[in-house]
């Protein structure tokens, strides 16, 4: 007679069991993952902090008033200038050519571009003595009008040149507060040659470039806002 070898029930079958990660353990791979992607994010070469920057630049013009600006007696907010994140950078752009876009090795802006805008601005309306009250929006001023700005160019652009010129674009547009209507709209572009392709010589390029937008802006303003004072209805 031969001996079977009793076959094995399903329940008593031997079972491979799979253990779910420990929590450290599981946190551990979170955290590599985390710090991967954000090594990712780190490439790009826009980023808002440059990674160790050698030198940082601070343009900071004074620009005095014209005399033939208009006394303005009424009220004025002014709000930091919209732009997109790659205008908008401690980086300083530059434009080798066509959609090309580059950064400036071991230089850095101290501050952003918008607020090199509004700091410039307001302190050019402030000291020009030409007009009742300006202040930053949201301070709790009463404002007669508003001030909107966005910033579409910011950078050093060799536009086919053997130098580069700092290039300033900025829309604005001044709102009638009690009706919330367009006053005034205007697209000012400023673009002044650099004297070398040196990064000291393009920044005072820079300087001369927002020097001269805030001198437009800030007399266009008061301009504009005086001529709807003239002709408005309260």
């Amino acid at each position: 007679m031969s001996t079977r070898t009793p076959r094995r029930h399903a329940s008593t079958l031997p079972m491979t069991t799979t253990r779910a990660p420990r929590p450290a353990a599981a946190l551990r791979l979170i955290g590599a993952g985390l710090a991967a992607a954000l090594a990712l994010s780190g490439c790009s070469i826009l980023d808002e902090k440059p990674k160790n920057p050698t030198t940082q630049y601070a343009p900071d013009p004074r620009v005095p008033a014209d005399p033939s600006w208009p006394q303005a007696n009424w009220q004025l907010s002014l709000s930091a200038p919209n732009a997109a994140r790659m205008i908008d950078s401690l980086r300083i752009a530059v434009r080798p050519s066509g959609d090309e876009i580059q950064v400036y090795k071991g230089a850095a802006w101290a501050k952003l571009p918008s607020s090199m805008i509004e700091d410039a601005l307001l302190r050019t309306l402030e000291d020009s003595g030409k007009i009742a009250a300006v202040a930053r929006q949201g301070s709790g001023i009463g404002a007669d009008y508003k001030l909107v700005l966005d910033l579409r160019r910011f950078e050093s652009d060799y536009a086919g040149n053997a130098l580069p010129s700092a290039v300033i674009e900025i829309n604005a547009k001044l709102f009638h507060n009690a009706d919330q209507k367009v006053v005034a709209s205007r697209t000012f572009l400023q673009s002044t040659p650099a004297a070398s392709a040196e990064v000291r010589d393009v920044v005072a390029a820079f300087e001369r470039s927002l020097a001269t937008s805030t001198h437009e802006i800030a007399g266009w303003t008061l301009v504009s806002g005086d001529a709807h004072e003239k002709t408005h209805q309260r």
